[in-house]
């Protein structure tokens, strides 16, 4: 177990260091952020003492050692438009996208699985029709779309729910629900071909024939033997539910780190995009192994293979 987890960890990090590599130098290539900082009545002299403030006039190999040595510190630099640590900037904004990921995870497991279940259980029947029609329009809308349309209906028009912030509860339904419809789509299909196959089996005829309940056989025996193929693909969605907060945080004005990135692009504030997406990444990477460990653990042939 131990090699085997080494081994995985080896991998991320190695993607880890592409990434980082990536993002620093392509942040630069959307020019001098002195442009965006200083009046456009800036004189030469002030832009000069902008960039050696900074350490933007530096040769952007020594600019990026800087950063590996800052970065063996846990010193990403500080932002431009808060003047703080970028680090700080960025685990405020990212505790804010995980308490949003926190409440949609518990109810996209809950939805999927017992749909995607009770799908199962009778294929072809009139639930299963219904739960497959639904799981395919909602795993295939694009988020964007789907938080456009929730904001028209539910904000402007019926005046049920506040159309952006975080103040109260009700703030927060339009984000999980726009952000958990689509993997609810796509774990809904999987739970489902995963059951189909697990009730198939001859321990569940089995049970069947000895008259065992219904939600027994299904959340008790067949659920268990289901469960690898949905574990990777749940930890697959809540990448994707990462990635997904950029444009349903946008959309609502949540103050999460989505909304911080693309607001730190626009403005190129370089320190808050690196540690954004440094955070994000070791946030994926961590639960990618986390998942590994679990999959070992249900299948021993992974880790002995």
């Amino acid at each position: 177990m131990g090699r085997y987890i080494a081994g995985r960890s080896a991998q991320s990090l190695v993607s880890l260091v592409v990434l980082v590599v990536l993002v620093f130098f392509m942040a630069r290539l959307t020019g001098s952020p002195a442009e965006l900082y200083l009046p456009p009545s800036a004189t030469a002299e002030q832009v000069a003492q902008f960039n050696a403030l900074h350490g933007f006039d530096d040769p952007t190999h020594l600019q990026f050692a800087r950063f590996l040595a800052g970065l063996l510190r846990f010193d990403l630099g500080e932002s431009l438009q808060y003047a703080r640590p970028a680090l700080d900037v960025v685990l405020g904004a990212f505790h804010t996208t995980l308490s949003l990921a926190a409440v949609a995870m518990p109810v996209i497991l809950v939805l999927s699985v017992v749909t995607g279940s009770l799908a199962a259980w009778r294929p072809g029947g009139i639930f299963d029709r219904i739960a497959s029609l639904i799981s395919l329009i909602s795993a295939s809308t694009p988020n964007f779309w789907i938080a456009i349309v929730g904001v028209l209906v539910f904000a402007v028009f019926l005046r049920w729910l506040p159309t952006s912030g975080t103040g109260t509860p009700a703030h927060w339904v339009l984000p999980v629900l726009v952000l958990a419809l689509r993997p609810t789509g796509v774990l809904t299909q999987v739970v489902r071909t995963s059951m189909l196959e697990a009730l198939s089996s001859a321990y569940v005829k089995t049970a069947r024939a000895k008259g065992v309940k219904r939600s027994t056989i299904i959340f008790v025996h067949a659920l268990r033997n289901a469960l690898l193929p949905v574990i990777t693909v749940a930890s697959d969605q809540v990448a994707g539910i990462l990635n997904g907060a950029v444009i349903v945080e946008v959309v609502f004005g949540f103050p999460g780190i989505g909304k911080l990135m693309i607001d730190s692009v626009m403005l190129r504030d370089f320190a808050v995009i690196q540690a954004a997406v440094l955070v994000i990444a070791l946030a994926i990477f961590t639960l990618n192994i986390i998942v590994d460990i679990a999959y070992a653990l249900i299948d021993p042939r992974i880790r002995h293979s």
